[in-house]
């Protein structure tokens, strides 16, 4: 075997029954993929959450030869391999608690950039749909010419989505329900080759994986995972771009939709989204970014405390951080304040929440902060 580690991350990912959180588990236990390929039987027996499964791939030789072929196809096709151990693995999909142990990435961006949306919708999209697509990027690009925006190379708003922003400028990135050895649906091939120089493909399937369809509802979580926020322009009443919706929702996400006709097929999803309040109504670009708490300064913001903020808080290093945030920003949005921290959405939640009780902060409509 070789000492690669990304040998036995692909080999750990290879083990049948064993899911994202499993392997979270396990690696708190032994620190690492290697190391648990490199246990005995016996060890491995000791612990309670290991099956008879986990026990015997351990020597499985069928299994590691398909990982060596795995790490051939990656090299020789220029793929880049994220672990979720990975300090550049991308923040906001780490906080996801089924985000993927690993996934394949071939392109060129930031997937850590301090603005990232995804946009998402029907395949049947309408010229209505496109139209709004296509403003709607094209608004956001002339503030945030770096942002960047995440779909899933479908048919309709998803490929919409993706060719506005090359048209812009901006990086791009879909998220694939197959291997990085086919590009599906084919026609949109030339897309996907122009977005791996301003964006990229992405995918936590292996290389011979055919595009069937649970694998697009299993790439849903990462579309939204990846993202502040989620956009669904166009949906009918069931789809994916919904059940995108609803995981943006579990993650603590951001979701907004545009509106359609009342007698229209393609607008009765995102209807429902706003009648049940669970999306902001959107009709523009301004609307999002005001909506959002967004503005034109940029997010990498290195925080240095006054002193007379650390005086205040001479314990509670997490309060000095977000106060000083506040004091320079006026406001901001909890999702800003969460990449310029550093912190999980799970963290930064019980920090604002102590604050907001101890009367530091004030919560405003859309998960905006300010000073009291």
């Amino acid at each position: 075997m070789t000492e690669d580690p990304r040998f036995y991350q692909i080999a750990l990912t290879l083990i049948n029954g064993i899911g994202s959180s499993h392997i979270r588990e396990l690696i708190r236990c032994f620190g690492d993929a290697e190391a648990l390929f490199h246990q005995t039987k016996k060890t491995l027996q000791a612990i309670p959450s290991v099956g008879p499964a986990l026990c015997d791939a351990v020597n499985d030789h069928t299994l590691f030869l398909r990982a060596e072929k795995e790490l051939d196809f990656i090299d020789k096709n220029d793929i880049r391999i994220y672990c979720i151990q990975d300090e550049d693995y991308p923040k906001r999909l780490r906080e996801c608690n089924d985000a993927p142990y690993i996934f394949f990435f071939k392109g060129n961006t930031d997937l850590n950039a301090s603005y990232v949306i995804s946009i998402v919708g029907t395949r049947m999209a309408t010229d209505y749909g496109k139209s709004v697509t296509e403003k709607f990027v094209a608004g956001l690009a002339e503030k945030f010419p770096k942002l960047l925006v995440v779909s899933g190379l479908a048919y309709g708003i998803d490929i919409s989505s993706h060719r506005a922003a090359l048209a812009n400028g901006l990086p791009t990135v879909a998220v694939l329900g197959h291997g990085l050895d086919r590009i599906y649906p084919f026609v949109h091939r030339q897309t996907a080759t122009e977005m791996q120089q301003n964006g990229g493909l992405l995918t936590e399937f292996l290389s011979g994986t055919d595009p069937d369809r649970p694998n697009f509802v299993r790439r849903n979580r990462i579309v939204a995972g990846l993202s502040d926020a989620t956009i669904v322009v166009e949906s009918a009443e069931k789809g994916g771009s919904l059940i995108t919706a609803e995981m943006a929702l579990s993650y603590q996400r951001e979701l907004y939709a545009f509106p359609g006709r009342t007698d229209d097929p393609h607008s009765k999803g995102c209807n429902q989204l706003i009648r049940k309040n669970k999306a902001g109504l959107i009709t523009s670009a301004e609307e999002f970014i005001e909506a959002m708490g967004w503005d034109d300064r940029c997010l990498s913001v290195k925080v240095n405390l006054p002193q007379q903020t650390k005086l205040l808080f001479p314990d509670k290093e997490e309060y000095r951080q977000v106060v000083d945030l506040l004091q320079q920003n006026k406001e901001m949005h909890v999702n800003q304040l969460s990449v310029a921290l550093s912190l999980p959405m799970s963290q930064l939640s019980n920090i604002l929440f102590d604050m907001e009780m101890e009367g530091l902060i004030k919560n405003m409509p859309g998960n905006i902060y300010r000073l009291n």
